[in-house]
């Protein structure tokens, strides 16, 4: 076999050999910082905080801080391109370079509101008496 042809092989096989990867990640920030974040349910850390993701799809953000209403969010992170079928084996497993997908998602937090402690007695008060008023079947 020519010496050109084992060359040709060699970096061939190389070029597959060393096939990249693709690293998802995804960063939260809140408005205002330090709230504290749970994916899908699990602990990740105050914001702003970053995370690694495996899959494309839907997740539950819950961003939680003292003072302020409790969010919920149902997060969808669609694929890139390079992450469709088949083209994803290409980016995976032959492109020798890493690629990076990095998201970036900002939530604003509602300022928690505060019950008027003396409205609330008078409102249970009320439902007190009401109950007190139903006729008791024996």
């Amino acid at each position: 076999m020519p010496r050109r042809t084992i060359l040709i092989r060699l970096l061939i096989a190389a070029a597959l050999t060393a096939g990249g990867c693709v690293e998802r990640r995804f960063v939260i920030e809140s408005d205002p910082p330090g709230a504290l974040v749970y994916v899908n349910g699990q602990p990740l850390g105050s914001t702003p905080v970053d995370g690694h993701f495996i899959y494309y799809g839907n997740y539950e953000f819950t961003l939680v801080k003292d003072g302020y209403e409790t969010l919920h969010v149902d997060q969808r992170i669609r694929a890139p391109w390079y992450q469709y079928p088949l083209v994803d084996f290409v980016s995976e497993n032959v492109y020798p370079g890493k690629l990076e997908d990095v998201r970036r998602f900002r939530y604003a937090m509602q300022p928690a509101t505060q019950v008027n402690t003396q409205q609330l007695m008078q409102q249970a008060e009320a439902l007190r008496n009401r109950g007190r008023s139903l006729p008791v079947d024996e």
